[in-house]
């Protein structure tokens, strides 16, 4: 695909993910309406089963007087559908214009390393050495909403719902497997006539945390990914790939799938479900196959054990019921703030988006944080000083 279809979908993307992420994630495929084929069974499972979408957190932290009027944040194209939704309702509701750049989450980091951002957002945690390069020092990780990265591909004739484990997924990414119709993907796909066509697989081109968590999930699950790409190599928000084309964000990995036959990629569920593009079901620790939706994202955190800074993995969950490529996104912010209007309306604004903002994440396919890490997340507010004072009494 060529770079300026890349920006023409880039541009267009955003509001395509409002009007089509509203669905419910309970059916991937529907045949009856796109005329597309049936999807493979999901089995019994809990998607669309109603687990509670709106949590209805109660924003306990008193509105601190005198903010800004404007914001501005970058990074992650992970979050960029919700962040959406939530800067949107929040000009309203907080009269404060929040102008977010969807980047890649490693743009997101250097960003506010710089400071030149007020806020940066992230799949992936701040590694040690990048924590250091901070311009204002200590930096905050706070959890903002929960997300599914699926295998989403495009083959003529094959149905949404393909079986995946993360070894067979390791061997597509390392370019070990090079059929659709390999043994290993067949022996997943009992019933199902897969083609002898070519996989084009499809990853990203700039520094992602979308790409940390999927290659996090890779590195857990996929020997043969892991001896690819050699120890200490196989994960983070860039890696050397071994084959494939690149594109620049969620949009950009999407809009390759979407445009290539036989492609396979991986990108946050709400693209995939914005560009009406299959995705699979994928193995985890339990030995089930799960479908992505809200429910089973939900309970990738089931069972989580969190660092006192929450810098943590969300993947390969322990919960029998979870999605096994799940993961967060965080707000990257200086935990000392030095400009008192800004700093009010920033934790004015988080504090909004970890109440109030999560009972709309699941209306674009996220989910909400769980009482527990909301909590967690919530709490995270209350350490942000201004000018060395804490902001919340």
């Amino acid at each position: 695909m060529s770079r300026k279809a890349l920006a023409a979908l880039g541009a267009g993307l955003t509001l395509t993910l409002l009007t089509a992420g509203c669905g419910s994630t309970s059916k991937v495929d529907d045949s009856s309406t796109t005329g597309g084929p049936a999807q493979v069974a999901f089995g019994d499972q809990i998607c669309g089963k109603g687990t509670g979408d709106k949590p209805g957190y109660t924003n306990t932290i008193a509105a601190l007087p005198g903010g800004a009027d404007k914001l501005s944040g970058a990074g992650s194209t992970f979050v960029a559908p919700i962040m959406s939704v939530w800067t949107k309702e929040y000009a309203t509701a907080g009269k404060v214009e929040v102008a977010y750049q969807s980047i890649g989450s490693g743009g997101g980091i250097n960003q506010i390393n710089a400071a030149t951002v007020d806020f940066g957002a992230s799949d992936a945690p701040m590694k040690d050495d990048e924590l250091a390069k901070a311009k204002n020092g200590p930096i905050l990780h706070i959890p903002l909403t929960l997300g599914a990265v699926v295998p989403a591909y495009n083959v003529k004739g094959l149905p949404a719902g393909l079986k995946f484990d993360g070894e067979t997924l390791g061997k597509i990414f390392a370019g070990k497997i090079t059929k659709w119709n390999d043994p290993a993907l067949k022996a997943l796909n009992t019933g199902i006539d897969l083609p002898d066509e070519p996989i084009a697989v499809a990853h990203r081109s700039d520094g992602s945390g979308t790409t940390a968590v999927w290659t996090d999930y890779l590195t857990k699950e996929s020997p043969t990914w892991v001896s690819t790409l050699g120890d200490g190599k196989s994960a983070g928000k860039e890696v050397a790939w071994p084959t494939g084309i690149g594109g620049k964000g969620n949009e950009g990995v999407s809009g390759v799938v979407n445009q290539t036959e036989g492609a396979i990629g991986y990108v946050e569920l709400a693209y995939a479900l914005a560009q009406n593009l299959k995705y699979g079901q994928v193995k985890n620790k339990a030995g089930k196959f799960i479908q992505p939706c809200v429910a089973t994202i939900s309970k990738g955190t089931d069972g989580v054990k969190y660092p006192a800074d929450l810098r943590t993995s969300l993947t390969d969950g322990p919960d029998g019921d979870a999605f096994p490529i799940t993961g967060t996104v965080y707000a990257l912010v200086y935990q000392n703030q030095t400009d008192k209007a800004k700093a009010a309306a920033l934790l004015n604004f988080l504090a909004w988006t970890l109440t109030t903002g999560q009972d709309m994440a699941a209306s674009v396919n996220y989910a909400p944080l769980g009482k527990d890490l909301q909590q967690l997340s919530y709490s995270q507010l209350k350490k942000i000083t201004i000018n060395g004072t804490p902001a919340v009494s």
